[in-house]
């Protein structure tokens, strides 16, 4: 492994959510991001599933990137994460093969466990075994996606399966889960926000992404797709203007539940989602203060759990391709070439 550091790439990703009772705008405003974010030179665009509209609106995650193949030609396309548990893996993996063949081979997998228990009600599984399903349907997902026999003897999925060696990730939320993915060769996924952690993200979450690559012994370079929520703006009122009552709100439900703490104040919730927003300059100057960055291979950005409107997504996008990413060392792939699988 070379200690030089090698070019990151850049994505965005999507909860597919809207303010309004209009699905079909909503999903019609996402698949223009991947369009406009494709001609800013983003490298991957991901979607994340989810099966109760809490935290998201998307639940067909590969019809979805489906139709986002068709209209680019050179973004990556990817999920993070699709809730594995909930998922046949023979059919998934089915999915994920057609959508590779339609998209030239431009998919990026991500998966997890989930959260609500809810959707595993609904699907019939058992919650409490959720780490024990990720794990049995990602080893007849891996054997499925290398053309093995799965299901019964003599089937094996169609179309046939491109390789997938490198471009399997998972989430974790532990430094034991960050080891466990290096373990099995998958690419490591860090979510926006540490749940149930006072000390900020970054702090908790470096030495996860260090437990993953002191456990990784495989030839190629380790992998780590680090998710934060970047919104850039004019200024700091602006951005806030956009993002921060939705940002107060999620956090407020999210105590809810015990991922926070009560009666947070919109700074403390700003805090926790370690959201970083405000002027490109001053995004940039944080940036380059966190601390897992450093050892990040894909910058994963979002607003969620903002909803901003429409034209000012868009705007967001413009300014983390033009202003925040190239500040930090990143520049686009050449516009004839697909954007580059690994790094």
């Amino acid at each position: 492994m070379t200690s030089e550091r090698p070019r990151f790439r850049l994505g965005f990703l999507t909860h597919v959510q809207g303010r309004g009772t209009d699905p079909a705008l909503t999903y019609r405003n996402a698949q223009e991001l991947f369009v406009v974010a494709a001609e800013l030179g983003f490298d991957v665009g991901w979607v994340a599933q989810h099966h109760v509209p809490l935290g998201g609106g998307l639940s067909s995650v590969w019809t979805f990137l489906a139709h986002a193949a068709a209209r680019t030609t050179r973004i990556r396309l990817g999920t993070a994460v699709t809730v594995l548990p909930l998922e046949d893996p023979v059919r998934l993996a089915e999915d994920v093969a057609t959508v590779d063949v339609l998209s030239g081979g431009r998919v990026e997998l991500g998966v997890g466990s989930g959260s609500g228990d809810l959707e595993y009600a609904a699907f019939g599984r058992d919650a409490a075994r959720r780490r024990e399903l990720t794990s049995e349907h990602l080893d007849v997902l891996r054997r499925a996606l290398r053309g093995e026999e799965v299901g019964a003897p003599g089937f094996r999925v169609q179309p046939a399966p491109g390789d997938f060696t490198d471009r399997i990730w998972q989430g974790v939320f532990s430094g034991g889960g960050a080891a466990y993915a290096a373990s099995g060769g998958s690419n490591l996924l860090l979510n926006r926000a540490a749940y149930g952690h006072d000390a900020p993200t970054d702090e908790v979450q470096r030495p996860w992404a260090d437990a993953f690559l002191a456990a990784w012994d495989r030839p190629r370079r380790p992998r780590i797709g680090l998710s934060r929520l970047v919104f850039p703006a004019k200024d700091r009122r602006t951005a806030l203007r956009h993002i921060g009552d939705d940002v107060h709100r999620a956090a407020l439900r999210m105590a809810e539940h015990g991922a926070f703490p009560k009666g947070l104040d919109a700074d403390e919730a700003l805090r926790r989602f370690h959201a970083f927003h405000g002027s490109p300059e001053e995004i940039v100057a944080a940036l380059r203060q966190e601390r897992v960055l450093p050892l990040a291979t894909d910058l994963i950005t979002q607003f969620n759990p903002a909803v901003p409107d429409h034209d000012a997504t868009i705007r967001a996008l413009e300014l983390i391709a033009t202003e925040v990413a190239p500040a930090l060392g990143w520049s686009p792939a050449a516009r004839d070439e697909p954007a580059p699988a690994g790094v």
